[in-house]
C-alpha cells in the first residue's frame, strides 16, 4: 500500500511555489514564451533566447555620448573610484565598450572570457564577432555602488557632420541589445561644443522603443554662462525631437558631473537640484528592477505574437510546388500592406510590430517553407501569459516593494555625499575616532583658518551648518563632494562646526582642490586632538 502511495504521490503535479518576482518571470519564460521562440524562429529575426543570468543580474546603466563628453570621468564621479585600465583625456580614449561590475579584486576581463561566464549576461554577443569581442571588457573592483548597479561605459562616438569611423563590427546593433537589456540608458553632451553627428543620430535611433529608459544629460553646463547655457538647452531639445520623433519630451538634466570646482558657479543652486533628481533617479534603480523586468518580458512576449502572425502568414502564402522564389520575393516586397492586414484581423497594435524595412532584410535569407503555420495552443498559453499569468505576479511585485523599503537603492560613491548635513539633511554615520596622541596634520594651517572662523561670527563657539555652508560654496566644489566633507568634518554629529572641525573641513577642501581623493572614514591622524579626548573619556 505504501509503495502504492509513492507512485500516486509522485504522478500528482504539485503547484510550483514562486517566492520572487524574478522567479516567476523566470519560470514564466521557460515554460509559455520559449516554445513560441523556438516553434516560428523568434531568435533568427529578432533577441536571442534569454538565459537564467539576464533576470538574475543587477540594474545596468548604459551610458552613451560623443567622445569628450565626459562618460568614463562621469562614471568615476558616481563610484569615486578609478576604472580599472581607463583613461581620460581631450582625444577619444574609450574605444571599446566596458562594462563596471563589482569584484572582489581589481582586474580587466577580456570580451572572450566574458561571453563563456554563465553568471555575466553577456553570452549572447557572441554573434557580433571576435573584431567586437576584442573591444568588449568587464572591469570588475570592490565599490559600494557597484553592490546595486552595474555599468556600462561605451566608445566614444566621433563628431563631425559626415565623419565615419570603421569600426569593423555594427556598432548600432551592439547599442540595441545593450539598451533592450539595461534599466536606463545615460545620453551625455557637452554644453560648450554640443553638436549630434551623423554616427551620434544613428546610435539614438538604435535605441528606439527603449525612450522611457533614456534620461539626457548635458555636461561640463558650467563651462558656459547663464544665456548661453539657455541657448545650448533649447537646441538640443529641438535637434533630440528631430532625432527621436516622439510626441514625449526627454526628460534632459543639467549640471557638472565631476569633482572639479566650478568654472562659472552662477547656476550652482540649478546643478545641485538637477544632481539631486538624476541621482534619485538612479539610485531608484534597485527598487524598480524587478517592474522592469516584468515590463520588458511583456515587451517582448507582444513582439513574439506579431512574429508568429507575420511568419505564418508569410508560411500560408506561399505556393506548395512551383514558383517558390517569385512568390517570396512579391511577400517582402508586400510586407507593409502584410503589417496591415495583420493589425486589422487580430486588432494589434502598429507600435508593437518590428521595424519593416529590418524585417524585409532579414526575410531575403530565410527559406519561407520551414516556417510553420499558425498552431492555436502555443497563442492560447500566449494570451493566457498576457492577461492572467503577469496579473498574478503584481501582488508580489508589491510585497517585494514594501519588504525592501525605503534604504534598498544605490548607496556608496557620490551619492554618499548627496546625504550628509546642511547640503542635504540625513543620517549622519559615526566615523571611528582617533585613539592616540599622534600629531594632527592641520595643527600648522590652524591659525589661518581660525583667522576665517572667527570673520564668519560664531555662536558659542561654533559655525551653525547654513554659515559654514555659505563659506564651504565659495570654493565652487559641487555638493557632492562637500556633503562628504561635512560627514568628515562634523566629527560629533552636532551639526555645527567648532573651531577645529572648520579647521579639518578647510584642510580637506584644500586636498579636493588639489587634485587628491577625500578619504572614505576619517584617520587617526585626522582626528582634530579634541575629539580623540571625548572619544578615549567616554
Amino acid at each position: 500500500i505504501l509503495s502504492g502511495m509513492g507512485k500516486f504521490d509522485r504522478n500528482k503535479k504539485t503547484p510550483e511555489v514562486i517566492r520572487t518576482v524574478t522567479e516567476g518571470l523566470k519560470s514564466l519564460y521557460k515554460s509559455k514564451l520559449l516554445p513560441l521562440e523556438q516553434y516560428y524562429r523568434f531568435n533568427d529575426f529578432h533577441s536571442p533566447t534569454m538565459e537564467d543570468a539576464d533576470f538574475d543580474n543587477k540594474p545596468m546603466v548604459l551610458v552613451v555620448g560623443q567622445y569628450s563628453t565626459g562618460k568614463t570621468t562621469f562614471i568615476r564621479y558616481l563610484l569615486e573610484q578609478d576604472i580599472p585600465g581607463s583613461r581620460i583625456g581631450p582625444e577619444p580614449t574609450t574605444d571599446s565598450f566596458t562594462a563596471v561590475m563589482l569584484g572582489e579584486v581589481e582586474g580587466l576581463i577580456p570580451g572572450n572570457a566574458l561571453i563563456v561566464d554563465p553568471n555575466k549576461p553577456f553570452r549572447k554577443l557572441n554573434p557580433f564577432g571576435n573584431t567586437f569581442l576584442n573591444r568588449f571588457q568587464c572591469a570588475q573592483l570592490p565599490n559600494k555602488v557597484l553592490e546595486s548597479i552595474s555599468i556600462i561605459d561605451t566608445p566614444g562616438i566621433l563628431s563631425g557632420a559626415k565623419q565615419r569611423v570603421s569600426r569593423g563590427y555594427d556598432f548600432p546593433a551592439v547599442l540595441q541589445w545593450f539598451a533592450e537589456r539595461v534599466d536606463r540608458i545615460i545620453l551625455l553632451f557637452d554644453a560648450h561644443k554640443l553638436e549630434i553627428s551623423d554616427e551620434f543620430s544613428e546610435a539614438i535611433r538604435a535605441l528606439k522603443g527603449n525612450e522611457d529608459k533614456i534620461r539626457v544629460v548635458l555636461n561640463k553646463a558650467d563651462m558656459v554662462d547663464t544665456q548661453q547655457l539657455m541657448r545650448v538647452y533649447g537646441a538640443l531639445m529641438w535637434s533630440l525631437g528631430k532625432v527621436f520623433n516622439t510626441p514625449e519630451v526627454v526628460r534632459v538634466f543639467i549640471g557638472s558631473f565631476w569633482s572639479e570646482p566650478l568654472l562659472i558657479p552662477d547656476n550652482r543652486k540649478l546643478f545641485e537640484l538637477e544632481e539631486q533628481d538624476l541621482f534619485n533617479d538612479i539610485q531608484n534603480l534597485p527598487r524598480n528592477a524587478a517592474l522592469r523586468k516584468l515590463n520588458d518580458l511583456v515587451k517582448r512576449a507582444r513582439l513574439i505574437r506579431v512574429h508568429a502572425h507575420i511568419i505564418s502568414h508569410l508560411k500560408n502564402e506561399m505556393p506548395s510546388v512551383f514558383g517558390k522564389d517569385n512568390k517570396k520575393k512579391a511577400l517582402i516586397n508586400k510586407l507593409p500592406v502584410i503589417y496591415a492586414k495583420i493589425q486589422l484581423e487580430h486588432h494589434i497594435s502598429p507600435g508593437d510590430f518590428p521595424d519593416c524595412n529590418k524585417m524585409q532584410e532579414q526575410l531575403a535569407v530565410h527559406d519561407f517553407s520551414k516556417f510553420h503555420s499558425l498552431k492555436p495552443r502555443l497563442m492560447e498559453v500566449l494570451d493566457e501569459f498576457m492577461t492572467s499569468d503577469i496579473a498574478k505576479l503584481m501582488p508580489l511585485l508589491r510585497q517585494e516593494e514594501l519588504e525592501n523599503g525605503p534604504d534598498s537603492g544605490v548607496q556608496g560613491g557620490a551619492f554618499e555625499g548627496q546625504r550628509y548635513g546642511p547640503f542635504v539633511e540625513g543620517i549622519m554615520d559615526s566615523i571611528p575616532e582617533g585613539e592616540d596622541d599622534e600629531d594632527w596634520v592641520v595643527t600648522k594651517d590652524k591659525p589661518k583658518y581660525d583667522e576665517i572662523f572667527y570673520t564668519l561670527s560664531p555662536s558659542d563657539g561654533k559655525l551653525s551648518g547654513t554659515k559654514a555652508k555659505t563659506w564651504m560654496v565659495t570654493t565652487k566644489l559641487p555638493n557632492s563632494v562637500l556633503g562628504k566633507i561635512w560627514k568628515l568634518s562634523d566629527v560629533d554629529r552636532d551639526g555645527m562646526l567648532d573651531d577645529e572641525e572648520f579647521a579639518l573641513a578647510s584642510h580637506l577642501i584644500e586636498v579636493k582642490l588639489d587634485g587628491h581623493g577625500l578619504p572614505s572614514e576619517l584617520p587617526r591622524h585626522l582626528v582634530p586632538p579634541s575629539k580623540r579626548r571625548q572619544g578615549s573619556d567616554a
